[in-house]
């Protein structure tokens, strides 16, 4: 668990001039967040034009596959339909043995136990959605009761979404003591805290976003619940990298990243495989580290593999 995680902070409001700083300032003092959006930009238009068509290649498109986390969020899943979703993903092993699987299904808190009891290819890991996802406007005990109880139904991982609200009034404490108090729930299963950086005004936001999550307990950082536009972009993605790479430097602690919403073609995958490779580098290249979220994107990649238009999943 991360260093900070599951202390509690003292409160960010009324303070007097000469009181000390809170946990979470004091992380976020360490960290250069005055960042601009337009720097931002220029650096990954240079990582795109540069260094993306080196990366277009048969075996990073394998990679990619293997790193897909399979989702389906919708109103209108099902049991039904969500166990043919499952069944597909057992039917793959056995229809491409010599391809990589993907590296989770992602699914509503209410269907862990169906994919759980379903699922039959090893290493692909159960991922729920929880804490009143996507907006998390819901209070604690909610938040940790759905967690406990997809946890409960077979959830080996958990996607919980940062309290924006909190965030931009400036309520860190409050922020990070939900991230904390979710982390404890999920123990030693990974935790994904997901920013929804389009609501974030500015890439010095999605830089403290990170870090504060980061401290907190995330074991990874994620862009977008893909719910709220703009989802993931590659802007973002550079951003919280950086954030990822410092918090390692700092701390030696390894935090995951996973870009999600709006990944619609292969060459956004590569976009992002790209930014972590020259940002995070090769100890950040495998599928326990760098995840995509995404459905659409794993036919798209299947086609690119086997050179024809395939449509599996």
């Amino acid at each position: 668990m991360n260093p900070t995680a599951n202390v509690t902070a003292p409160s960010l409001t009324g303070r007097a001039g000469g009181e000390s700083l809170s946990k979470y300032e004091q992380a976020l003092a360490q960290y250069n967040c005055n960042i601009s959006d337009a720097e931002v930009a220029a650096a990954v238009k240079r990582i795109i034009e540069e260094k993306v068509p080196e990366n277009d290649t048969l075996e990073v498109k394998k990679f990619l596959m293997g790193s897909v986390e399979l989702t389906t969020l919708k109103t209108t899943d099902s049991e039904e339909s969500v166990l043919k979703f499952t069944e597909k993903v057992n039917e793959f092993e056995d229809a491409y043995p010599a391809l990589p699987h993907v590296a989770t299904i992602c699914v509503y808190p209410c269907f862990a136990q169906i994919v759980s009891q379903s699922l039959e290819v090893e290493g692909v890991e159960v991922a729920c959605v929880s804490g009143s996802f996507p907006s998390s406007q819901a209070v604690l005990e909610v938040k940790v009761a759905e967690t406990a109880l997809a946890l409960k139904d077979g959830a080996t991982e958990i996607d919980i979404v940062m309290s924006v609200g909190k965030y931009l009034s400036g309520d860190y404490e409050t922020l990070c003591d939900e991230i904390a108090e979710l982390k404890c729930v999920c123990g030693d299963k990974k935790m994904k805290v997901i920013l929804e950086t389009g609501l974030l005004p500015s890439c010095a936001d999605i830089k403290r976003a990170s870090i504060l999550s980061m401290y907190a307990g995330a074991d990874y950082i994620k862009t977008s619940t893909g719910k709220e536009k703009p989802a993931a972009t590659p802007e973002a993605a550079y951003v919280m990298c950086q954030a990822i790479k410092e918090y390692y430097d700092k701390t030696g602690i390894q935090i995951g990243f996973k870009p999600a919403g709006g990944l619609n073609t292969v060459h956004d995958a590569l976009v992002y495989y790209t930014i972590v490779k020259e940002v995070l580098g090769e100890k950040w290249l495998t599928n326990q580290w760098l995840r995509l979220g995404t459905s659409r994107l794993a036919n798209l990649l299947l086609s690119e593999v086997l050179g024809q238009e395939t449509k599996f999943f």
